[in-house]
């Protein structure tokens, strides 16, 4: 038996998930930490790093150090995405973290990010062909699964803190705003050729903006037991949540049951690049997935050190429901 936290420091939130796992491939959680740091926040077109933001992050992540001195002998993987990616300080931010935190910080790049993605969802959904997609704070990520393999994969640079700030009002959302996010969306899936591959596939969604979709439509529903993992959802009915959010207020989206107070100021922003990716390729359904980044990686240790591929608990005990 062995015990691995990998923490995941997105553009949006600090996530930690610790987990133990045996010979056989099995596994099981044992704990789970996240706070909403916003690191992007205010990058800029210059991508810089606000002193904020690093102050909010680093407060988090040594909350996270404290949970990890209940496992001594737990190995450590700490990941960054987007908002460090691309980052034009990211040197000084990641000697400031080796500093406070006296560990080493991977910075992945976006088709690393992607593949991982796909590698915690190829082990718990039975999805053969697929388009995932990630929305992140600062990026997101695409992948094209045929039979059960991932065909491409990319990342772009677009996700619900950058839009938001980029071109959506905080309060009630303009048409004009609207209208300039959804042309700039438009403009980079034009530069993705191998979409049209994607043309009427399901959408496996993750993401806590896209999650949050799932949410909404369970306490509409009155179906609050039923897990996150593995919800589906039919396009027409995202549409119809999606335009609900999109007719309030910012103190009216805080209201919206399954909708985190935290998140309403960006969540028109998160939603887009799943609503435009819906009608561009006719897709008639959304599953979504609580297995990503830090699960993928979670999986590819176990394979490597084990030789053993992962054998998934399951899915109540494996999914929690927390706004991520």
């Amino acid at each position: 038996m062995a015990i691995i936290a990998i923490i995941d420091l997105g553009s949006n939130s600090v996530r930690m998930t610790v987990s133990e796992y045996h010979q056989d491939g099995s596994y099981r959680v044992l704990a789970r930490r996240q706070e909403m740091v916003r690191l992007s926040k205010k990058m800029g077109t210059h991508k810089v790093l606000q002193p904020e933001a690093i102050a909010r992050t680093m407060k988090a992540l040594k909350s996270f150090k404290t949970t990890l001195k209940d496992y001594p002998k737990a190995q450590i993987v700490a990941v960054a995405t987007a908002a460090v990616r691309q980052a034009s300080n990211q040197a000084e931010f990641l000697s400031c973290f080796k500093e406070e935190l006296e560990m080493d910080l991977r910075v992945l790049t976006g088709e690393e990010e992607a593949y991982y993605d796909y590698v915690g969802i190829v082990n718990t959904l039975q999805v053969p062909n697929a388009l995932i997609l990630d929305t992140g704070g600062a990026s997101a990520e695409l992948v094209l699964v045929r039979q059960s393999q991932a065909a491409h994969v990319i990342s772009l640079p677009v996700g619900a803190v950058s839009i938001s700030e980029a071109y959506l009002e905080k309060d009630m959302i303009s048409a004009a705003g609207l209208f300039q996010a959804s042309l700039a969306l438009r403009q980079l899936f034009n530069d993705v050729s191998w979409l049209a591959d994607a043309k009427r596939l399901p959408i496996i969604a993750l993401g806590g903006s896209n999650r949050t979709l799932a949410k909404i439509s369970r306490r509409q529903g009155q179906d609050i037991d039923l897990p996150i993992h593995g919800y589906h959802l039919s396009s027409q009915d995202a549409a119809k949540i999606y335009h609900s959010i999109l007719s309030k207020g910012l103190e009216a989206r805080k209201q919206v049951p399954g909708l985190a107070k935290e998140r309403a100021d960006i969540i028109v922003g998160g939603l887009l690049p799943l609503i435009e990716l819906s009608l561009r390729l006719v897709s008639q359904q959304v599953i979504f997935s609580q297995s990503g980044l830090r699960e993928g990686i979670l999986f590819e240790t176990i394979q490597q050190q084990t030789g053993h591929q992962v054998v998934s608990p399951e899915p109540a005990a494996m999914t929690v429901d927390v706004d991520e």
